[in-house]
């Protein structure tokens, strides 16, 4: 779990940057998901007869979501460029904490792997700036709101006024009901990226490492429930195209992950996992909110296998700290002014 996937991550970047991640700089340039499988490498079978994506794969980097202001014109970083920041970031989290900052447990935790095969300065590969679109005016009136009625308030903190029932853009992870990674989509964050798939004849299971998300996906092409099956991570279908594995997913109950507050019932999202050799599956996830952003955007991230196992992670709903979360919290509405349900 520490930083299990740092070493792999660099070491991979450097060995293969004269093979695969040329030929997938090269072929996500017209699409982000179309040509990357073109490969001469031939992918193990199920007994199904399906592309073997099993097994414990890291989506860890230090590649950030959006492309930083200073690159906004570079797609790529070369090589040198890339050495230079998986150095950084292999001693950051080294550094004593700023001041007021413990660290969020200590540093020894974290673990952000380095940056992605594909030497991209960001995981959106489309747009091509590599930022996400604009918001539609209805979604940035509600930011806005949201913001100011979370102003000086930290992120694991409930929105005042609304203690227990207004937990705020990070509600979900507060309760230990969904990961701040777990997705969909599977955006890294801090520690834990470990996903491990299991496939069998019918479904293929995902499974996160943080908070133990599971997402059972049925491929034999069952409707979907509507809004009585709305869920957490919402309610995936699946299917194949090729070696490419389809995942369709609709009907979410709430914002999926924090990193995309404000979300709303009309978000779709797709991902696609195709295993371009044995050492890497390229996760590819398009997110679709006509209400949120003028456009769909995507993102990309090859895994690699994580080192050792999953393991059990310790945020549940069974903490007996919870007693004293809901206690203080009962506390702060008092202070406000609310009264008790």
């Amino acid at each position: 779990m520490r930083r299990r996937g740092l070493r792999l991550s660099c070491v991979l970047a450097a060995g293969i940057a004269a093979s695969l991640s040329i030929l997938w700089a090269v072929s996500c340039q017209s699409h982000p998901s179309t040509k990357k499988a073109e490969s001469t490498w031939t992918p193990a079978r199920t007994p199904d007869g399906q592309p073997d994506l099993q097994g414990i794969w890291s989506f860890a980097t230090i590649t950030p979501l959006e492309r930083p202001s200073d690159l906004a014109s570079k797609e790529f970083l070369t090589d040198q460029e890339v050495a230079a920041r998986d150095k950084d970031g292999e001693t950051r989290h080294d550094r004593p904490p700023r001041q007021g900052d413990t660290g969020t447990f200590n540093a020894f935790w974290w673990d952000e792997g380095g940056t992605v095969g594909t030497k991209r300065t960001s995981l959106i590969v489309d747009p091509r700036d590599g930022r996400l679109p604009s918001l539609t005016p209805e979604a940035a009136k509600k930011r806005a709101a949201m913001a100011e009625a979370r102003r000086g308030i930290d992120p694991d903190t409930p929105t005042p006024g609304g203690w227990l029932e207004d937990l705020g853009p990070s509600r979900f992870r507060i309760r230990c009901l969904v990961s701040v990674n777990a997705g969909p989509p599977m955006i890294p964050v801090g520690y834990n990226h470990n996903l491990q798939i299991v496939q069998t004849a019918g479904y293929v299971v995902l499974l996160n490492e943080m908070i133990h998300s599971v997402r059972i996906v049925p491929l034999d092409g069952r409707p979907r429930l509507g809004a009585a099956g709305r869920q957490w991570s919402g309610e995936s279908r699946g299917r194949w195209e090729g070696d490419t594995l389809i995942v369709d997913t609709t009907n979410f109950y709430g914002e999926p992950s924090w990193r995309l507050p404000g979300t709303s019932p009309d978000l779709h999202m797709i991902e696609r996992f195709t295993r371009v050799d044995a050492e890497t599956v390229v996760y590819d996830f398009t997110v679709e909110d006509p209400t949120v952003w003028t456009r769909p955007w995507t993102g990309q991230i090859p895994m690699k296998p994580a080192e050792g196992s999953i393991y059990e992670y310790a945020c549940h709903e069974g903490n007996y700290t919870l007693r004293s979360v809901m206690a203080w919290a009962r506390t702060e509405e008092a202070a406000h002014g609310k009264k008790k349900k």
